[in-house]
């Protein structure tokens, strides 16, 4: 019996960057070609932008209206307010961050970069002295909060939901004033202060309606399906350019004189979570119906009621499921706040063009919008950051 000889492993190549640059960009000539092109573009493109952003580029506009992106016309003695807020948020994020990634490494390297940009950020931003020491004292504040996150049981951490929630009334307070604070008028707020108030009170309002939205479309009552039905088929006729304009324009003239004025602040709040509810609520129906039946089979075969089912069983499994498009709903959201600078509301968008205005400004527009955009898109990457972390921790498309 003749014997099959054995043939050694096939030669790999070591995985150096030339391999791959070979491999991957110069595998056939035309592939060649498209690299070549590409790179010179790519280098011409970036040659274009450094060369612009350190001789044509006139910064000194952002560093000299830096507190009205950020605060608006907020009083400048009160300015200790604003970075106690800021201090609450970053130590509660911090605890919350430091208890998600308890499963990971300590420090992970883009952890570290993260942290290193913003220690050197606050270091060399161009602002006084006083606020340099104050967003320090934030950074370590939210890296030591990162630490002990980690360290604590996550019986204690399942309260932090509720710790949030108190903590809304004292930055409230310490934002709008009174009670032993002077009181500062929403006029005044602006920059990204207001950005962030009205899209953060939006997203936590727009959650729980558009969940109960959802739950009334699927109910066996015809009264509450077809009052869901309206509300969200009307509402997603809509845009809502459309009903911020009713909100902040025409309300006013449907109500009798002698009823009080609804602050704007209010009316931009309400129209933004009506409009956002709408479309989580078709998110969210997505996900219920997503829900295998043999669940809701099981449930009521151990004797649970339709309450008790939907909260225990149905509704975890469909807001898991539907985490990214919930995501990606709440990014939209708080970017749908620059529609509001058309009403006069000065934030991001509205502060940029209040100092695009002002005469000795007039043409900045690449250097404030960059400057506007960087910081949109800190807070979008950030929110998708977290929405990823939450799949992978939940398992998400994994079982």
């Amino acid at each position: 019996m003749e014997t099959i000889p054995v043939l050694p492993p096939p030669a790999t190549e070591s995985p150096t960057p030339w391999n791959w640059a070979r491999k991957n960009l110069f595998s056939t000539w035309y592939n060649s070609i498209l690299t070549v092109v590409c790179l010179i573009i790519t280098f011409q493109a970036i040659r274009g932008i450094i060369v612009w952003a350190t001789t044509k580029a006139q910064w000194h506009v952002l560093e000299a209206n830096l507190p009205l992106f950020f605060a608006g016309r907020f009083p400048r003695d009160s300015y200790w307010r604003l970075w106690i807020v800021t201090g609450i948020i970053a130590l509660l994020g911090g605890l919350t961050w430091g208890n998600i990634q308890r499963q990971e490494r300590l420090w992970n390297p883009p952890l570290l970069i993260i942290l290193g940009a913003a220690v050197v950020g606050a270091v060399i931003s161009p602002i006084d002295l006083t606020s340099r020491l104050y967003l320090l004292g934030i950074i370590i504040a939210a890296a030591a909060s990162y630490v002990i996150g980690r360290q604590i049981n996550s019986k204690i951490m399942d309260w932090m939901p509720a710790i949030w929630a108190l903590s809304f009334p004292i930055i409230l307070w310490l934002i709008k004033g009174g009670l032993g604070l002077t009181e500062v008028s929403t006029n005044d707020w602006g920059g990204l202060v207001l950005t962030l108030f009205l899209a953060v009170i939006s997203i936590v309002l727009s959650f729980p309606l558009g969940v109960l939205l959802a739950l009334g479309r699927q109910s066996s009552l015809p009264v509450v399906r077809l009052l869901s039905t309206l509300y969200i088929e009307i509402i997603r006729g809509l845009p809502l350019i459309g009903i911020l304009f009713l909100g902040q324009v025409m309300l006013q003239l449907f109500l009798p004189p002698e009823y009080p004025k609804l602050d704007r602040v209010i009316r931009a709040i309400a129209g933004l979570t009506l409009f956002s509810a709408a479309y989580l609520a078709e998110n969210v129906r997505g996900g219920l119906q997503a829900v295998p039946r043999g669940q809701i089979e099981a449930a009521r075969s151990i004797g649970l009621n339709t309450p008790l089912l939907t909260i225990l069983i149905v509704l975890p499994q469909a807001l898991r499921i539907v985490i990214p498009a919930i995501g990606g709903q709440f990014i939209g959201l708080f970017m749908d706040t620059s529609l509001l600078s058309l009403f006069g509301m000065l934030e991001l968008i509205g502060i940029s063009r209040a100092v695009l205005a002002n005469p000795s400004y007039i043409g900045r527009y690449a250097e404030v919008y960059i400057f506007v955009g960087i910081i949109y898109w800190i807070f979008c990457y950030s929110m998708s950051l977290a929405s990823r972390k939450i799949e992978r921790t939940l398992g998400v498309g994994q079982r």
